[in-house]
């Protein structure tokens, strides 16, 4: 391989955090003229995550350095948390200038972070094309269909030749980004199928686009889901999709780049969800802010804590005669805790993806039952030998058995149906299922325990 070409590679291999540390070294040393040119080399994605990683004093001086003509595409990036606190540091004429150049759908993300009365003026200074273009997106939740689609769409009928469509094509002297086929519509914008730009090169010029177009291309309601969207994309393998209202009217097209910030807010999600967080908190907000955001979980959980104490205290006399029951304690809780987090987990993933629905739930529930019984036989038996050798006591031994049995099967029945529970009421299940479960493995692990001790133990 060239020596170039090694070099290209090594500097493609550049790490967001080896970016990060320059930067900060840079901004330390006071050298803003060399920031800026870095920026100037920078996606105005990778500024945003960039800037969400600086603390709230070297973020501002790299936000007065982004070139003004990418301060809007920047701001779209940001998180929810980041993204509010510059704009509310910028005035109206800012804002305005700041949003020319995006896009329908990324104008109707960023609108409602916006004050009321720059809103307003933003809106008044488009055309009225591009006007309907924004509010058509804007009718619709951002997470759906029609909230990601971008209405920047090149439209054509299906009794025109290919010649006349590669003329048209010249005359525009453009397309829209990640364009790999062009929608085809009747005269009153009913959508009828798709044209692939290689069927567009590869055929006679004078073949009608109705005899080369492919009609077996489904379009997407406006109103699906943006993760039903997500799944339908990772499927068909597609770059972009047509989007449709309920009568069949195009109104405009999604495409992989919108796909993929979808995939990656759903991960985040998933994952800050857990611990009670969201993915739009900004890292370095406020101590006192961040505190409280962080507080009302902590207070849940002490009372799932509470309740487990609770418990335990019910059988505070048994555990003053057998101190080896306080010793063992925690491993039936974390057993019956580990074993549910994995249905748990299956079944949320299953939630996400739509593998798991009413018809096939009973068979899941069945399987993950028998899973728990046979994990908790398994480990039950394991355990039951290590306490017999530990204290030399074959009653204790099966206490623990018999109690590790009941608790990973309540275990696996918990972790497959408080899923299905919270999203019947509404609830997100990656938010409130984790803890739910484990207040649910930890009560009936100490009292199944600690009840069995206080009945056998004399």
């Amino acid at each position: 391989m060239p020596l170039e070409q090694e070099q290209d590679q090594e500097l493609e291999q550049d790490t967001d955090a080896e970016r990060l540390q320059a930067i900060s070294k840079l901004l330390e040393e006071g050298t803003l003229a060399e920031v800026r040119q870095e920026l100037e080399q920078l996606h105005p994605a990778e500024i945003a995550h960039l800037m969400e990683s600086l603390p709230h004093e070297q973020r501002d001086i790299v936000w007065d350095l982004v070139h003004p003509e990418d301060e809007g595409h920047v701001l779209v990036n940001l998180n929810h948390d980041v993204r509010a606190r510059l704009i509310k540091e910028m005035d109206a004429n800012e804002l305005v200038a700041a949003v020319e150049g995006l896009d329908p759908d990324e104008l109707a993300d960023l609108l409602p972070d916006l004050p009321e009365s720059v809103v307003e003026k933003i809106l008044d200074s488009m055309d009225e094309q591009h006007r309907a273009r924004v509010e058509a997106v804007m009718s619709y939740p951002e997470d759906s269909a029609g909230g990601l689609m971008n209405t920047d769409t090149i439209t054509v009928r299906a009794d025109i030749t290919l010649d006349v469509v590669l003329r048209y094509l010249r005359r525009l002297g453009d397309l829209p980004e990640t364009t790999d086929q062009l929608i085809v519509t009747d005269r009153y914008g009913r959508y009828l199928g798709v044209l692939p730009l290689s069927a567009l090169l590869v055929n006679d010029p004078n073949t009608r686009v109705a005899d080369v177009m492919k009609r077996d291309v489904d379009p997407i309601p406006a109103d699906m889901p943006a993760r039903d969207v997500a799944a339908l994309f990772e499927k068909r393998d597609l770059v972009s999709a047509p989007v449709v209202d309920e009568n069949g009217m195009l109104l405009g097209r999604i495409t992989i780049d919108d796909v993929v910030d979808v995939i990656r807010e759903e991960a985040d999600h998933s994952l800050m969800s857990m611990a009670g967080l969201s993915e739009e908190d900004d890292m370095f907000a406020p101590v006192v802010t961040t505190s409280r955001r962080r507080t009302i979980w902590l207070g849940i959980n002490l009372l799932t804590a509470l309740l487990a104490s609770w418990v335990i205290g019910l059988f505070g006399a048994t555990i003053q005669q057998q101190v080896a029951l306080a010793v063992l304690m925690p491993v039936v809780a974390s057993m019956g805790g580990i074993a549910g987090t994995q249905t748990l987990t299956i079944v949320i993933r299953g939630l996400a993806l739509g593998q798991v629905t009413a018809s096939n739930f009973r068979r899941l529930f069945s399987k993950e039952v028998l899973v728990g019984l046979l994990n908790g036989l398994i480990w039950a038996v394991i355990i039951a030998g290590i306490v017999v050798f530990w204290f030399d006591d074959w009653q204790l031994g099966g206490i623990i058995a018999a109690a590790i049995m009941i608790n990973l099967l309540i275990a696996a029945i918990a972790g497959a149906l408080i899923p299905i529970i919270l999203q019947r009421m509404g609830v997100d299940p990656a938010l409130a299922g984790g803890v739910v479960l484990t207040t649910v493995t930890d009560v009936v692990g100490f009292f199944a325990f600690l009840g069995l001790a206080t009945a056998l133990l004399r």
